[in-house]
């Protein structure tokens, strides 16, 4: 398979598959569709560096001229932040957009991918897609969950997406043999608020401790990722009551304005923003950089392990 064509390494990452170093992968859809400009490139930036004092390498991933780009340059970055035209990519999108050398900002299930191409086990996000409220009606149900049973990366996230229905996204990722694990949490975390009326599978306290669990897994030829729930720090969280009125608020413009598919996403957390006075995108840069404290440090204890052979 000739992915030369497709796929181009930054100096940065490629230096770090040279050399065996830990590298983590960054989405690009947060910072072409998550956040307004600035604040989406000044917060790229900062994860990436978070990522790099942890002795990690971060590779932040996007679609650009017809090239899976697996690390960004600081222009490519500024780019994305305020291009117009970025097509949120997903598996379906990634074909499309090579082949006719647009631009492409990669979802979750589309960072997976990239990720595995490239053969990088760690990636961090804000949260998961998952299944929308109603999904047993509209069948609206994120290719993330799909991409989760059958693609080897691991995803370090805030839990799931509040706007979701938390309760059947457990039930598909149960139904798919996907591990979701608490990082030092029994409760899994809603995105903005730390915790939710639903349990992870497994409550771990170390990244040694879910390194091990991914070696295991993958060792054993158990294909498919493995969800690393990670609580927005205490300082940062948002009151769960009081976002849970206004998720429903912002459901029902969105329901009223007929906004659905993968439009649905971006119109809910911007609307969340607008009512909560921005406190829920300070919010989102806060997780997103907490999720890259752990993510890279468990990419380091997961190299270390491959590195020495050992469980």
């Amino acid at each position: 398979m000739n992915l030369e064509a497709y796929v181009e390494y930054s100096e940065e990452v490629k230096e770090a598959k040279k050399k065996g170093f830990p590298i983590v992968a960054l989405e690009s859809t947060i910072i072409s569709h998550g956040m307004p400009y600035p604040q989406n490139v000044r917060t790229a930036r900062e994860v990436e560096d978070i990522i790099r004092s942890r002795g990690a390498v971060p590779a932040t991933i996007a679609i650009l001229n017809g090239k899976i780009k697996i690390g960004l340059s600081p222009e490519e970055l500024e780019y994305l932040g305020q291009a117009s035209g970025v097509i949120k990519a997903s598996r379906r999108d990634i074909p499309y957009i090579l082949a006719s050398k647009k631009d492409g900002a990669t979802t979750v299930a589309a960072t997976m991918i990239c990720a595995e191409i490239a053969g990088i086990a760690l990636f961090v996000t804000g949260g998961i897609g998952g299944v929308h409220r109603n999904a047993e009606v509209t069948m609206d149900i994120s290719a993330d969950l799909e991409e989760l049973s059958g693609t080897s990366v691991a995803v370090v996230c805030a839990g799931a997406k509040s706007i979701l229905d938390i309760g059947l996204t457990m039930e598909y990722l149960e139904t798919k043999g996907v591990p979701v694990i608490g990082y030092g949490t029994d409760s899994l975390p809603a995105f903005y608020t730390r915790t939710s009326p639903y349990s992870v599978n497994y409550k771990v306290e170390s990244a040694k401790e879910i390194a091990s669990i991914l070696k295991a897994k993958w060792a054993l030829g158990l294909k498919g990722g493995v969800v690393i729930a990670n609580p927005i720090p205490e300082e940062d969280a948002l009151d769960e009551s009081e976002m849970a009125s206004i998720i429903e608020q912002a459901l029902k413009e969105a329901d009223k304005q007929g906004i659905k598919g993968k439009e649905a996403t971006p119109f809910l957390l911007g609307k969340v923003k607008e009512l909560t006075d921005g406190k829920s995108l300070t919010a989102n840069i806060a997780l997103v950089k907490h999720n890259a404290h752990v993510g890279a440090d468990i990419a380091v204890r997961y190299s270390e392990m491959n590195s020495v052979g050992t469980f």
